[in-house]
């Protein structure tokens, strides 16, 4: 399994004890060849290939990259990740040559074209290796030196390449700034977590590895110690533990960027949050991203991280004091689903210093009385949280962070408590903590903790990220008090949402015993759950339209007004469709230039009063030429839009009784809310009575804030402004185009309610968005377009489907002989293979765990199962993929 990462690459690599940094690098002679990247870039990309002896045989296989002419400046390494090798790094590098560094990538021991025996990032091996690589940096013409034999040297690289980066700044002080990214503090802490064996990451280092003969002796044979008992020993723990970066670390005082990733199982936030506390205890500068993906997938954010490193190494290594760094700490979040691709759709939020994990806890009440969770024999089946290795977007952390249930736990192999409904949102960010009473029939004890996020109804409850906390009790036959401190997350829990305390006695990933025992678990106290209050979304800067498109709105209207005056007589009004407040018949609109392409052919649909409609469709589906068509400001080459029965034209009359958000509004900062929606409606020349700017204001729901300078608004607020700019008039039909563009998840439902609340009073919404997940819960009807045609039209039940359907994900075909077995199971219906496992459709009886828990039995490697028809699934269904 490949466990290399685009962009941000690097896995696992540790310490022994260095070899003197003075040793002699040998070249190898007639190995160097140099080549010249082609770029558009005047100054060309130089690349230099070595393989470079570095004793006792090992050979590295190397690339040094230059660009522009002769002067010195200074260097940076780029270290791979596990499994990977140089040649991960080269895009990386040629950006940083062009940016005016030296860089140098190297394929580690026993990866790519370089030999020796896999160290774990071994002081004498790996560790050792990077000081003779800076030995040879400090000899090259190009290299800033800060003094003979010191060049000025960064380090960056992902997970294996990250802690190298660490390791060496420990080992070495030559090295000036690091940039680790989803890396390791304590390889032991990561693998063998409170004692317990992290079983299938630790199995897939090997293979990945290339089996454990390729690793160093005692390595191998550490592991086969491990996976034959199940069970960490001291010695083990020693040995990883002095192959980390922690062994060092009250010596890394060099200014350090971690990035760490949200969806990660192997290198949880944990990690950073030790690294970033130890190096700032030691004086030096520390900030700390948490990404959106991580080793158990979702977006690794590969341009942004990159970016960041570029510019952290120009303020630490060009001593560019104008570099912004970014803020101390930022965590990405996500909101809704991008139907042109599928993905998560991402935001930052941040703060001025590292919170920690946790800050600003907040004690959760949790229910339920004292509870039996029984081990089974061989620890089979197994709970099931993250699935190790799946990564990309059918990752089950990815579909965590979309707000899918994926997790399985079997009844009676668990003890639940859970807290009340919330009575107001909870974002989650940091660490959890629990103490809970652990009683055992046996000596020892292992559980799993987790906390999930628990909507209303029937809805799947969520795994924040897939992560649980494994502990290992011992001595519990007596009953032992335990504090739990759950994975570090961030993740917001709704209003009307419950949190789950979940404690199972096993997980497929981790190495539980393999005795029959019978865990009985009561609770001591509250759930204690990290805010981080001082992490926030900073509102979107005013773009420079702000300022001149008020008077030019205004200048448009008056424009229309005098237009308006000499309007030539419009077609008459159709009695038939009145009250209809949109019907549409035959619409066209062919692209200019291009009579033969059209963006907008043949399109019909009708809309009725009291609907929001989500008009929905990829990108150059035809969605914004139709509304402009809609707002007259266009015309139609072919069909007729008619509104309330009068013909849509410019400047048609009944266009007033329509209202329109489209890509934002601009408002004059210094200005109130109210003082600007004012002047907007006296620029119209309408009767100020006929504003209705208090109805509008109410359902907008700005409250005290319309007496405050618009400068002061968040994104949120203008957003609402703009909505009750639009509603201004009270118009029978509001079209919103993307009206929670950039807002985030709180701010979002908000603006779902605003839209609820206008439609309820007998008007009619049409809505244009990306955010499937939003358009599902706020819309009553769809429209769905494909390349300027209606591909469906109908209630947002209808389209989607009844939800007796289960897609699950088993990563390859199943034999036909297992899938007339699941055919027969009790309460399945139907069922039919797909490329990567099934679509089985439930019958009256039949759920998903029964269905989960009997395809376990019948060991079909699970790994994934959701409703087939999510909005999210139908859209890209109808679209055909075009998205």
């Amino acid at each position: 399994m490949d466990l290399r990462l685009p962009r941000v690459r690097g896995l696992l690599r540790g310490p022994r004890r260095m070899l003197s940094a003075a040793a002699a690098v040998v070249v190898l002679a007639g190995a160097g060849t140099w080549t010249a990247v082609a770029v558009d870039d005047p100054a060309p990309v130089r690349r230099a290939d070595r393989v470079v002896a570095v004793g006792d045989g090992v050979r590295l296989d190397t690339s040094y990259f230059t660009a522009g002419s002769g002067g010195r400046r200074p260097a940076v390494l780029l270290a791979h990740g596990f499994g990977g090798s140089k040649a991960d790094a080269r895009n990386q590098a040629e950006d940083l040559a062009r940016d005016g560094y030296a860089v140098l990538t190297w394929s580690a021991r026993g990866f790519g074209g370089s030999t020796g025996k896999i160290g774990l990032n071994a002081p004498d091996g790996e560790v050792a290796d990077v000081s003779r690589l800076i030995d040879w940096l400090a000899r090259q013409p190009q290299v800033q030196l800060d003094e003979d034999g010191d060049p000025r040297v960064g380090i960056a690289g992902g997970s294996y390449g990250g802690a190298i980066a660490l390791l060496a700044a420990g080992h070495d002080t030559r090295v000036d700034a690091v940039a680790p990214a989803i890396t390791y503090w304590n390889l032991a802490d990561a693998l063998f977590p409170n004692g317990v064996f992290k079983k299938l990451w630790a199995g897939i280092f090997v293979n990945t590895g290339g089996g454990c003969d390729r690793f160093e002796a005692d390595l191998c044979r550490m592991y086969q110690r491990v996976a034959e008992s199940g069970t960490p020993d001291a010695e083990a723990v020693k040995l990883l533990a002095e192959r980390s970066p922690q062994a060092v670390g009250d010596r890394i005082k060099v200014p350090t960027l971690l990035t760490q990733g949200q969806t990660d199982s192997l290198f949880p936030l944990g990690q950073a949050d030790a690294a970033a506390e130890a190096i700032r205890a030691n004086g030096a500068p520390v900030d700390v991203d948490w990404i959106a993906g991580g080793h158990d997938g979702g977006d690794l954010e590969s341009d942004r991280v990159q970016a960041r490193v570029d510019t952290w190494f120009d303020r630490y290594l060009k001593d560019d004091k104008s570099a912004d760094t970014g803020p101390a700490f930022r965590v990405t979040r996500t909101g809704g689903v991008d139907s042109t691709d599928g993905r998560a759709q991402l935001r930052g939020a941040s703060a001025d210093h590292y919170p920690g994990l946790s800050n600003g806890r907040r004690s959760v009440p949790l229910r339920g009385h004292e509870q039996n969770a029984d081990n089974p024999a061989g620890a089979n089946p197994p709970a099931v949280s993250a699935l190790p290795g799946l990564g990309g977007a059918t990752g089950l952390s990815q579909l965590s962070s979309l707000g899918v249930g994926v997790s399985l736990d079997f009844p009676g192999q668990y003890a639940a408590f859970e807290s009340a409904p919330l009575t107001d949102d909870l974002r989650v960010t940091g660490s959890p903590t629990a103490t809970v009473h652990v009683r055992s029939t046996r000596e020892d004890a292992v559980l799993f903790a987790k906390v999930y996020d628990v909507g209303p109804g029937s809805t799947a409850p969520v795994l924040p990220s897939q992560l649980v906390t494994p502990v290992r009790v011992e001595d519990a036959k007596e009953g032992r008090d335990v504090t739990v401190a759950l994975p570090a997350i961030d993740h917001e829990v709704e209003k009307g949402h419950r949190l789950r305390l979940v404690l199972a006695s096993t997980d497929l990933g981790y190495a539980s015993p393999a005795a029959p025992a019978t865990y009985t678990v009561s609770l001591k106290g509250d759930l204690g759950v990290p805010t981080a209050p001082g992490v926030t979304t900073a509102a979107a800067p005013l773009p420079a339209w702000v300022w001149w498109l008020p008077p030019a709105g205004a200048a448009a209207a008056l424009a229309l007004l005098w237009t308006g005056r000499r309007r030539t007589a419009a077609p008459a009004p159709d009695p038939a469709p009145a009250d209809v407040p949109l019907q549409i018949t035959g619409l066209s609109k062919r692209y200019a230039g291009s009579p033969e392409q059209y963006a907008v052919r043949e399109l019909s649909f009708r809309v009725e009063r009291g609907q929001v409609l989500g008009l929905l469709g990829p990108n150059g589906a035809g969605k914004t030429t139709t509304l402009r068509m809609l707002m007259g400001l266009i015309k139609p080459d072919d069909g007729g839009i008619r509104v309330f029965g009068h013909a849509v034209r410019p400047g048609a009359p009944v266009l007033s009784r329509v209202g329109a958000f489209v890509e934002g509004a601009g408002f004059l900062p210094h200005l109130s809310g109210r003082e600007n929606l004012e002047l907007y409606w006296r620029a119209t020349g309408r009767p100020p009575g006929d504003s209705h700017l208090d109805e509008a204001l109410e359902t907008a729901g700005l409250g005290d804030a319309l007496a405050r300078a618009v400068r002061t608004y968040s994104q949120g607020m203008r957003q609402r402004l703009a909505i009750a700019q639009a509603m201004l008039g009270l118009p029978d039909l509001l079209i919103l185009d993307e009206p929670t563009n950039g807002l985030d998840p709180p701010q979002i439902r908000e603006m779902r309610e605003v839209m609820t609340r206008y439609a309820a009073a007998g008007r009619t919404v049409i809505v244009s968005s990306h955010l499937l997940a939003e358009v599902e819960q706020s819309c009553t009807h769809l429209v769905v377009m494909d390349r300027g045609r209606l591909v469906q039209a109908g209630p947002v039940a209808e389209i989607i489907g009844s939800g007796d359907t289960l897609l699950v994900g088993t990563g390859l075909p199943v034999d036909e002989p297992l899938v007339d077995k699941v055919a027969a199971l009790p309460g399945v219906a139907s069922v039919v293979p797909t490329d990567d496992g099934l679509l089985v459709r439930l019958d009256t009886g039949g759920t998903a765990p029964g269905l989960v828990a009997e395809l376990v039995r019948l060991e079909i490697p699970v790994a994934s199962v959701g409703p087939h028809r999510r909005l999210e699934d139908a859209f890209l269904t109808l679209i055909g993929g075009s998205a």
